[in-house]
């Protein structure tokens, strides 16, 4: 087949890495297009995979939604695209106009992302989703699995922590936290009026953890004068192995507190989104891997840091409950797969 990937956002790059190279494996012809989007373009670059970048400027409007559908369509005509996968509206879109076929992958739930539901219901064959969400109006066309998106790339089979790799910036063997703050720019977020970690909350994360192990920053927006000393400077692809061996996570973005949680990392994630997200609502009452907190609750938030330092064997206790929820998911990867080359 000549399978079509279209990637939005850095974190599409990790969700399809591997079913690519399973697909590039079985003799399928793959490709991709992107849309100039945080540090995506710099990840293809360094993985070596082949891509198109449809969208260059980046910008976001009406004119441009519109550019990146007649340019999904016109890529799918010149190459003869027979199935167009992804998660973005374009896929579905473009699939129904030409009579291809489609899958997306989703793992929000309907309630979080009204619009995306609106634009792809009436064009998709396939959505594919976890058992944890709730897709409202699409249940009808959902295939539901045992597995997160996180889990196409942080399963066993496909990911190895490397204390080497975290050697190269600082010893992976003595603590250290690490902290996340979102742009909080997404759709979603805007919609919701999303708020996150402050720099006064961040001061005071601060004066919590220091006197336990070093603080390393990643962060989509700017950072205060105060904070820019512990920013984190590193190659994009390192960040899952240096995840993999932190005392704990503490952000506002749901992406990595989930990939926190696949990697057996403690977890806090502080945003309006406490409780209402499926994923993030199974791994943390289910397998109690990770802990929301609602930006009304700062207190909480500190209490909950000081309660999870004071656990002994903090690291063994988090990878038990990592094994757990191993045993009752699957290889992501592997599933998406097998559903793609099994389309009727």
């Amino acid at each position: 087949m000549r399978i079509l990937f279209q990637l939005g956002h850095p974190a599409h790059f990790h969700l399809f890495k591997n079913t690519i190279a399973d697909l590039q494996r079985d003799g399928h012809q793959t490709y991709i297009l992107i849309r100039k989007k945080d540090i995506l373009e710099d990840l293809l670059k360094q993985s070596g995979l082949p891509y198109t970048n449809i969208l260059p400027s980046g910008k976001k409007s009406l004119f441009t939604l519109m550019l990146r559908l007649w340019r999904v369509f016109r890529f799918t005509l010149t190459h003869r695209i027979n199935v167009l996968v992804g998660s973005t509206p374009e896929v579905a879109q473009v699939a129904w106009l030409l009579h291809r076929r489609s899958v997306v992958m989703a793992e929000d739930d309907a309630a979080i992302v009204p619009q995306f539901i609106k634009s792809v219901k009436p064009f998709a064959d396939n959505y594919l989703s976890p058992v944890s969400c709730n897709n409202g109006p699409l249940e009808n066309k959902t295939t539901h699995y045992e597995g997160f998106h996180k889990l196409a790339y942080l399963h066993p089979n496909h990911f190895t922590p490397d204390p080497a790799v975290v050697d190269r910036y600082f010893p992976h063997n003595e603590p250290y936290f690490l902290l996340r703050f979102a742009q909080l720019k997404a759709y979603h977020d805007v919609s919701a009026n999303a708020q996150g970690i402050t720099n006064e909350i961040s001061q005071s994360i601060l004066q919590k953890l220091l006197p336990h192990g070093k603080v390393y920053i990643t962060s989509e927006r700017p950072l205060d004068l105060s904070l820019e000393q512990y920013r984190l400077k590193i190659n994009p692809l390192d960040i899952h192995h240096i995840m993999a061996f932190a005392t704990l996570y503490i952000g506002d973005s749901q992406s990595m507190a989930v990939e926190a949680a696949m990697l057996g990392t403690p977890s806090i994630r502080f945003n309006d989104f406490a409780g209402k997200i499926g994923v993030l609502e199974e791994l943390e009452q289910k397998y109690h891997l990770t802990i929301g907190i609602p930006t009304s609750q700062p207190e909480r938030l500190y209490s909950t840091i000081d309660s999870l330092l004071a656990i002994p064997n903090l690291h063994e206790v988090f990878q038990q409950r990592r094994q757990q929820m191993l045993d009752d998911k699957i290889d992501v990867a592997s599933f998406f797969t097998h559903f793609i080359e099994n389309l009727k």
